[in-house]
């Protein structure tokens, strides 16, 4: 059955622009969201990839979190790509680690562009919190596949208990 042009990922994209400089929080999943991307090959070539694309100026990750079926990015995008290109190159250069281990990535993604306005700590600590409140690992452990740029981590640990959310955080 051919796709609905009204509906799904080509419906969001329909009158979106990529902005230089602008900063968004993106979604990217697994297809069937089926887990793998937690794998130690696999973390470690998509972080790397991550890395790369933020070496070339491509993007400026701010912070983001693997998570066994998908992954959270907040990320500041240069001015050489577009975001759906950014995210396009990210997807085709961790592939062949991905399909190693059975996996694919869904078609599209989710992104959402911050307003200057607009709260930065609850991004920050909805990325962070996804493990924990995903129960993935306990409170008093680290989530290994966590990332925080160093300038960000100098402001955001100061709500943080010893690096580990505080116990009120994850009730509920």
């Amino acid at each position: 059955m051919p796709r609905d042009p009204h509906k799904g990922h080509v419906a969001l994209r329909r009158g979106r622009i990529s902005l230089p400089s602008a900063e968004y929080f993106l979604t990217i999943c697994t297809a069937e969201r089926r887990a793998g991307l937690t794998l130690p090959k696999v973390a470690e070539k998509l972080l790397a990839e991550a890395r790369a694309i933020e070496a070339d100026a491509t993007w400026q990750m701010r912070c983001g979190v693997l998570m066994p079926d998908h992954l959270h990015l907040l990320v500041v995008l240069g001015d050489r790509l577009s975001l759906a290109k950014s995210i396009s190159r990210l997807k085709a250069k961790a592939s062949s680690s991905l399909q190693t281990v059975g996996l694919n990535w869904e078609r599209g993604f989710y992104d959402h562009q911050l307003r200057a306005d607009e709260d930065y700590l609850g991004v920050f600590l909805y990325i962070f919190l996804n493990p924990y409140r995903g129960r993935l690992c306990a409170r008093c452990d680290c989530w290994p596949w966590f990332y925080c740029r160093p300038e960000d981590w100098e402001w955001f640990k100061g709500y943080l208990d010893a690096d580990r959310p505080p116990p009120a955080w994850l009730k509920g």
